[in-house]
């Protein structure tokens, strides 16, 4: 991981600060012991994520895009993309729960991996370039207190989990469901019911008339 000296509205160094930002609250949401805390924590991430999101794909991903490369940066839009989704999802969710929980541990794990690949991988190759950093930044910022101010815009992936009803097709979520959908199993076996076949019918009579016939 990186560790250049940068002065704090560089562009990479404010990206750099939201990374941390954001792990400082998985980490909070890994020790959160109370259902309150924890929808706090992930109320104020998931804010956090929105709007690093969109300065990113804004501002700064169009900006180094060509010099870094369409490999890195076509992995970092479908990365967003998987993150946008679950956000989507915890964001329809009524509230914690087991799956709720799950879905953010899910998300978090996702953001840290795409940290891992931004700081490692994408921003020393931006940092290559002959731009002016600074300027950048401020841009950044200025949509960044834009967003603060007026909210965050609908997005695709939202619109998406809308129109499939939210987050109720959940894979965990439905299979706790179709468990505690099956009959449960109690008492002893039912015995089993005798049934009289053609073969047994004829040889009845024919057990009769030799019974006759000894007498």
């Amino acid at each position: 991981m990186f560790d250049w000296l940068l002065p704090e509205d560089h562009a990479i160094a404010m990206l750099k600060k939201d990374h941390d930002t954001v792990k400082a609250l998985f980490e909070e949401f890994e020790k959160a012991e109370t259902p309150a805390s924890k929808n706090k924590i992930v109320a104020d991430a998931l804010l956090e994520l929105k709007i690093h999101a969109i300065i990113e794909e804004e501002i700064f991903y169009p900006a180094v895009r060509a010099h870094v490369g369409s490999k890195l940066m076509n992995e970092a839009d479908e990365e967003h993309h998987v993150a946008k989704v679950l956000i989507a999802e915890l964001d329809s969710a009524a509230g914690p729960s087991d799956h709720h929980d799950a879905k953010f541990t899910v998300l978090a794990e996702s953001v840290r991996h795409h940290i891992r690949e931004e700081e490692n991988e994408m921003m020393p190759k931006a940092r290559e370039l002959e731009i002016d950093f600074v300027r950048l930044g401020s841009h950044m910022m200025a949509r960044k207190q834009e967003l603060l101010r007026k909210g965050i815009p609908a997005d695709a992936e939202h619109a998406m989990v809308a129109s499939a009803g939210g987050s109720a097709d959940s894979p965990a979520r439905a299979a706790a469901t179709h468990r505690s959908s099956k009959p449960k199993k109690t008492g002893a076996a039912p015995a089993k019911r005798k049934t009289t076949t053609a073969a047994s019918r004829k040889a009845k009579p024919a057990k009769a008339a030799k019974a006759r016939h000894a007498r």
